[in-house]
């Protein structure tokens, strides 16, 4: 049997500050576990693999852009579990590819299973200021290059995540090192990556044989920013949020997911953009979807 689920988000509250918000957002980031918590790998039950097409701020030019792959099996009787996320994202004239290796290690608790894991990555930094358009002719700035830099960025990063049949819950840090990323080293360093903190929970409410409530939440803390929840932002003026958002997904069959959203900004962002969509197709191998949309072959994941 087909199943629906549509539901939306709502958020609004403190603006964040842009320069110290570095990591990408989804909207359908329950979808992505495993880029944000490493200790996810393998907690699905089964052979996970999940694309993710996203872009932001349809119509503003060089607004960012993030493809992305991610693959996760549990092995050794599930009590261990491996994963790995491939990750394109460009935003102006700025690209990231960016590798990352996950292993999580899977404990028994109270009503479910407790998982700690351990992540790996590396980013190449790719700039083209070949791209670059000013007002004045730019080569005429000796402090802006005109060719092609990159830098090659490895880091590593850590998580718990927590999952009973209708709950879970996860702290991370995907990238603990403040790594140098710098293009040209030979000014000292004037950027870093910056470590984001994660913490995610959701649960769901059974309302019928086909019916289910799913409320899900992502907090994110970066130091020198606010506290911040998935979707917060906007202006000091208006704390109306960032974004509305509108999910839909479709159990396509026990194996086959497929998920849609649009954000139409609230910010002042708005006047120059026809807001953002992001589109989601996940594949379980070798596992069932039980009851709902986004719930797992055996536990909510």
């Amino acid at each position: 049997m087909r199943r629906w689920l549509v539901s939306i988000a709502i958020a609004g509250g403190m603006v964040s500050s842009l320069f110290a918000q570095q990591e990408e957002q989804y909207t359908q980031f329950m979808q992505y576990k495993l880029g944000l918590n490493p200790a996810y790998a393998g907690s699905s039950g089964g052979i996970s693999i999940s694309t993710l097409v996203r872009t932001q701020w349809i119509g503003l030019d060089g607004a960012p852009e993030t493809q992305l792959i991610s693959f996760s099996i549990p092995v050794w009787n599930n009590n261990l579990g491996i994963g790995a996320n491939m990750l394109r994202q460009t935003i102006g004239v700025t690209s990231n590819y960016t590798l990352e290796t996950a292993y999580s290690y899977r404990i028994r608790a109270p009503r479910g299973f407790l998982h700690l894991g351990l992540q790996g990555s590396a980013r190449l930094i790719r700039t083209d200021f070949g791209k670059l358009q000013g007002t004045q002719p730019i080569d005429q700035d000796g402090a802006i290059p005109n060719n092609l830099q990159s830098k090659f960025v490895p880091n590593f990063g850590a998580g718990l995540y927590y999952n009973a049949e209708n709950f879970y819950f996860g702290l991370s840090v995907p990238r603990l090192l403040n790594v140098n990323i710098d293009l040209n080293d030979d000014q000292g360093t004037i950027a870093r990556e910056v470590t984001h903190a994660y913490l995610m929970t959701g649960f769901i409410a059974r309302l019928g044989d086909n019916l289910a409530l799913q409320p899900q939440a992502l907090f994110k803390y970066v130091k020198g920013a606010p506290f911040d929840a998935d979707r917060l932002g906007g202006s000091k003026e208006k704390g109306l949020g960032e974004s509305l958002a509108f999910l839909m997904g479709i159990q396509l069959s026990d194996k086959l997911l497929f998920g849609m959203s649009y954000d139409t900004t609230l910010s002042d962002l708005r006047r120059y953009n026809s807001g953002s969509i992001e589109g989601v197709l996940r594949f379980m191998l070798a596992g069932k979807s039980e009851g709902g949309i986004y719930d797992s072959p055996r536990f909510f994941f």
